[in-house]
């Protein structure tokens, strides 16, 4: 047995390359749409899919994100953000949002967006900021209501020992302060599951 060292930025760039290599995402990269909402992880997988299709030129995967926890006194980088990465049969659409293709996504169409925490039993949470729910309600009501697929990438860095239906319902409670924590219904993919996709090893 051998034991290697993962850090944050490694296992993100793990999860992009394994992400290409998903049944869901090279499917509907030849046809239908393929949504990934802007987030740290999710910047990796985009770098990683418009590369895949020859069309990375002109994405920057710094400032692809919408919200950001940092250290007490760090700075994030500077960044324009020129929106969601949304591929429609194979087509990278420059400069559209989730926002503005959500109504338009039917089964068999498929969302990768991020979260910020998940727990043993298989449950993951996005943080909100957002008075009306930001991107994360935008996307559950094609999933929701139309049956789009969800995969949630997301670094094991985030997970949490306790039950994230517990922790949402302290943080959404009223009177409480700062961001609220929305639990989300879909696939979780993290660097075991790239492992055991791209190499079939179990970790």
């Amino acid at each position: 047995m051998k034991q290697h060292c993962v850090t944050t930025a490694m296992g993100k760039r793990l999860i992009a390359k394994a992400m290409v290599q998903h049944p869901e995402v090279r499917r509907v990269l030849s046809s239908g749409t393929l949504v990934i909402v802007a987030g740290t992880t999710n910047g990796y997988i985009a770098e990683e899919v418009l590369t895949s299709l020859g069309q990375v030129e002109g994405f920057s995967r710094i400032g692809f994100r919408r919200g950001l926890t940092v250290a007490p006194g760090a700075r994030p980088a500077d960044a324009d953000f020129h929106g969601d990465v949304v591929i429609t049969d194979g087509v990278w659409q420059r400069g559209k949002s989730v926002y503005e293709v959500a109504e338009e996504l039917r089964e068999g169409d498929v969302v990768l967006k991020g979260a910020n925490a998940f727990d043993a039993r298989g449950q993951a949470a996005v943080q909100i900021g957002h008075p009306q729910g930001g991107t994360a309600i935008a996307v559950l009501t094609a999933v929701i209501g139309r049956r789009v697929k969800l995969i949630i990438p997301v670094g094991l860095e985030k997970r949490v020992l306790d039950d994230v239906q517990a922790l949402a319902a302290r943080c959404n409670a009223p009177g409480g302060e700062g961001p609220r924590l929305l639990p989300l219904s879909g696939e979780i993919f993290t660097e075991l599951d790239a492992i055991r996709l791209l190499s079939g090893a179990e970790a």
